[in-house]
């Protein structure tokens, strides 16, 4: 299964980005063959509606979950309505989060927020 994850900098040891919509790069790992790439997050500099460009991103990989640490509403429809879920980080690393899904101890993520709607900031 692909998990996409939304990261600092294109390392596997990187931290897990605090804005979804605005992460730099996303993460994307296979759990069967433990193969990964990195995404560059063309919605990071968007003036608005980063959050849904960031999902319709994680939906074109083909990733079937996502692991973050908060997800706006606009962004979590979109996720939903592809049949991707959504999983709360642990605030360890990308690896640490990764570990946990695969290990089956990383909670849903079901706190969705209303959304920043064209603020900048984490």
């Amino acid at each position: 299964m692909k998990i996409a994850i939304p990261v600092d900098e294109k390392d596997m040891k990187t931290g897990v980005c605090p804005s979804f919509g605005r992460a730099p790069y996303f993460l994307i790992y296979n759990t069967e063959t433990k193969e990964n790439e990195f995404l560059d997050n063309s919605a990071a500099a968007s003036t608005g509606g980063a959050g849904i460009k960031a999902a319709q991103a994680i939906v074109d990989s083909g990733a079937k979950a996502l692991l973050t640490p908060r997800c706006g509403e606009n962004a979590a429809n979109v996720l939903k309505a592809a049949d991707i879920k959504l999983y709360k980080t642990t605030g360890a690393s990308a690896m640490a989060d990764i570990e946990a899904f695969i290990a089956g101890t990383l909670p849903i993520l079901d706190e969705i927020h209303a959304g920043f709607h064209g603020h900048k900031g984490n």
